[in-house]
């Protein structure tokens, strides 16, 4: 409905704009958080960014990651690797040896989430410096 005042007419045409890009910037922020969800669910918990980056050195196999992440129990690191496998950050390779050898590696996927690695180690050097240094 728009008005014959030239006023009211241009109060509601502002009024629509400003709701247009309430609406935008809501539904950006609603896209912004879904996907910072689906982010952290990959990387949640206490133990897979560990283990991403101990496989950001190489292949390994299950051993060497236990060796590598001291204090993860063999039942963790299982149900971890598996998470990730299931999310494509890493890939499990058999090979037909024996006794049979697993090695994991990285996938595209878990490979580049360097910048992400990166990013973390330099915030958490400068947290350890700010607040566990004192």
């Amino acid at each position: 409905m728009v008005s014959s005042y030239p006023r009211v007419s241009s109060y509601l045409q502002v009024s629509a704009g400003i709701g247009k890009a309430m609406n935008q910037k809501t539904q950006s922020c609603q896209q912004k958080l879904r996907i910072s969800r689906d982010a952290l669910e990959v990387i949640q918990g206490k133990w897979r960014m560990p283990i991403v980056l101990a496989l950001t050195f190489g292949n390994k196999r299950f051993g060497e990651l236990q060796r590598d992440i001291v204090d993860i129990s063999p039942k963790m690191l299982s149900q971890e690797l598996k998470a990730l496998e299931e999310n494509k950050i890493i890939t499990r390779t058999l090979y037909d040896s024996m006794p049979v050898t697993v090695e994991y590696s990285l996938t595209p996927l878990g490979k580049s989430m360097k910048k992400l690695l990166d990013e973390v180690l330099i915030w958490g050097e400068h947290f350890r410096k700010e607040v566990v240094g004192k």
